[in-house]
């Protein structure tokens, strides 16, 4: 395998996989950005290592994450996913997850896709930033915080600021590839 200069952060092989194939590419997928609406969700407080670990998993027991099918999660469901050592069980944050499958759902709805809503807090146009080391990408910035405030207006949950953020550089409305990275120029 050829060797890339890759941000720093990307050590691990599945972090690099991730990282070269997904991170920072612009998504409009429904079902995807329902899945990394979850996932960042679900990495509050841990690593993205460790959500990035445990992917498949939450695949599988969420229905491929079809916020359709989440949405109509029962008691009994949510008591299954908590009981599951595959996932990493919080009751917050799998309770959450239901809740804004349902907000996704009017989201949807109301603007004609998440993807309408989401790409509109950067006015369809990428940010390209333009970051020398780790060290200076921000984990939050202005629109992070509108989308953020937005979304809890919208009875969204796991949804400050630092996720929201994340959840924009996952889903490329952002690229936060440092200017020494070989993704930078490929996603510009």
């Amino acid at each position: 395998m050829t060797d890339f200069t890759r941000c720093t952060w990307a050590k691990r092989p599945l972090d690099i996989l991730y990282h070269d194939t997904e991170w920072g590419v612009p998504l409009k997928d429904e079902h995807k950005l329902f899945e990394f609406l979850i996932l960042e969700g679900v990495q509050a407080g841990l690593s993205w290592s460790t959500v990035l670990q445990r992917r498949e998993n939450y695949r599988q027991l969420y229905d491929n994450f079809d916020p359709n099918l989440v949405a109509r999660y029962t008691q009994q469901k949510i008591d299954v996913l908590l009981a599951d050592p595959k996932l990493i069980r919080n009751k917050l944050k799998i309770n959450a997850s239901v809740k804004n499958a349902i907000a996704f759902l009017r989201v949807q709805e109301e603007f004609g896709g998440f993807s309408d809503y989401l790409w509109g807090f950067v006015d369809n146009t990428r940010i390209i930033n333009q970051w020398n080391t780790h060290e200076e990408v921000p984990n939050e910035t202005n629109i992070s915080t509108r989308l953020s405030s937005d979304l809890k207006k919208r009875d969204f949950s796991f949804v400050g600021p630092t996720i929201c953020y994340a959840l924009m550089q996952a889903t490329g409305l952002v690229n936060d590839h440092l200017i020494t990275c070989f993704r930078h120029a490929e996603l510009k």
